[in-house]
């Protein structure tokens, strides 16, 4: 089952991670590249995954999650996560 992407999550954070992005970071015209991408291959994402079961993570975060990988050249998912809590990218 594909997992959805929770609007909620700004909860758990004592600050929104959009607010640490200053407003022209180039990271910030990248996310709304991939965002519109994404959006475009939504329904064959849909197509991929079952009804039933568990929910997964968003292909749409795994897949950003892979393109801050290599545009900060990141060896591996591992130290991609230290990286994250390490810098807050």
């Amino acid at each position: 089952m594909r997992g959805q992407l929770d609007p909620q999550s700004s909860m758990f954070h004592y600050f929104s991670p959009e607010s640490r992005v200053p407003a022209d970071h180039p990271l910030r015209r990248v996310k709304k590249l991939a965002d519109r991408a994404l959006a475009a291959i939504s329904a064959d994402l849909n197509a991929l995954y079952s009804s039933v079961g568990r929910p997964s993570i968003p292909p749409e975060r795994l897949l950003k999650g892979q393109l801050l990988i290599a545009l900060y050249s990141i060896r591996s998912d591992r130290q991609f996560c230290e990286q994250l809590d390490y810098n807050i990218l």
